[in-house]
């Protein structure tokens, strides 16, 4: 394999129990502590956390118990040789954010959201990470006549420049999707997530994070979606893996379904420099519900071996046959070419 200068991070969520909407799990629950001792056994460097993974039951814990524990976590992580890769604040489990955080109706419910990120972000400080990444699970409606769209944009403008001012070092990413939970969210694709990040008060601390399923399922090549947060200096972390299709969110292995899909991925990654400035290398996957507990951990490890396997690839296409190809617009053989190359042929 190539030799790797890239960095891999998951989060403790990735090691889940095989429950769906539809059924109950399928394998019994592990400890944090365990989670959290097989990252290095399988080759990763980080993990990801959202707020109440680091401090479980925030909301009911003082902001002086919360920066306690979480300096906690950072010494038990520390003794792992594990970072914090980011910290992201849980807004979709509560029941203030029924119908939305930040884009809610009811004002109370929009300022427990603004308060629990900034919760968010102590934790973050005391974990010695400056991201913060915001999934945007409820903003959005399942009515469209429920919300006023354009002022759920000055919504969320707000709640970021709020967090922006808390802290003037935190940088926050971004996670578009363009459904599920809600069934159209506001902001679907990164070319929104960007857009957004200009409306704010600080553009340069307000980038974004793709996760491949998410642009999948916005009917867009997460290729492009990396090469376009990369022309603007915005791509702060990455969540790979799979999707079969515009359905639920599968976060299948990365390249599970579409090996091709993921080489370009790779080569977008390449060809932009990912994890030079200490980007991670993130894989949001989930074993099939059918795992039994003896393979609980093989989509993290396969993740990782397919995505160096696709680095190694990247490097030794024959860029210079391919240039000629599409000189003469033989579009033809350059597509058998990456069938070949892929195939080993």
């Amino acid at each position: 394999m190539a030799k790797n200068r890239y960095q891999f991070c998951f989060g403790p969520w990735n090691i889940s129990e095989g429950g769906d909407p539809y059924g109950p799990p399928t394998r019994p629950a592990q400890s944090f502590d365990w989670k959290l001792a097989q990252l290095k056994k399988l080759g990763y460097d980080a993990m990801m956390f959202h707020d109440d993974d680091a401090v479980p039951d925030i909301d009911n814990k003082s902001d002086a118990q919360i920066r306690k524990e979480a300096r906690e976590l950072k010494k038990q992580l520390d003794g792992e040789g594990i970072a914090a890769e980011m910290v992201a604040p849980r807004l979709w489990f509560s029941p203030m954010t029924i119908d939305g955080a930040y884009t809610s109706n009811d004002p109370k419910c929009r300022k427990y959201a603004i308060e629990r990120s900034l919760r968010c972000i102590d934790v973050a400080r005391a974990m010695e990470t400056d991201l913060i990444v915001l999934w945007l699970a409820r903003e959005g409606s399942y009515l469209r006549e429920s919300k006023n769209a354009r002022k759920c944009v000055d919504y969320l403008v707000e709640a970021i420049d709020r967090m922006l001012a808390h802290d003037k070092s935190v940088r926050i990413a971004i996670e578009p999707k363009p459904n599920e939970p809600m069934d159209v969210a506001y902001i679907p694709t990164i070319g929104h997530a960007l857009a957004i990040a200009n409306l704010t008060a600080d553009p340069k601390r307000v980038g974004a994070l793709i996760e491949s399923a998410h642009a999948i399922l916005a009917g867009l090549d997460p290729a492009d979606e990396i090469d376009f947060a990369c022309a603007f200096g915005k791509l702060w972390s990455l969540h790979l893996n799979d999707q079969n299709g515009l359905k639920f969110d599968q976060d299948k292995p990365f390249a599970s379904s579409n090996l091709r899909g993921a080489f370009n991925q790779v080569r977008a990654l390449e060809r932009n420099g990912y994890g030079k400035k200490g980007e991670y290398v993130c894989f949001d996957v989930h074993p099939f519900r059918p795992t039994k507990v003896e393979h609980w951990l093989k989509h993290l490890d396969n993740s990782r071996r397919t995505f160096l396997h696709l680095v190694d690839k990247a490097r030794t296409f024959d860029e210079a046959k391919a240039k000629v190809l599409i000189a003469d617009r033989n579009y033809q053989d350059l597509d058998q070419m990456v069938l070949e190359h892929l195939m080993g042929v």
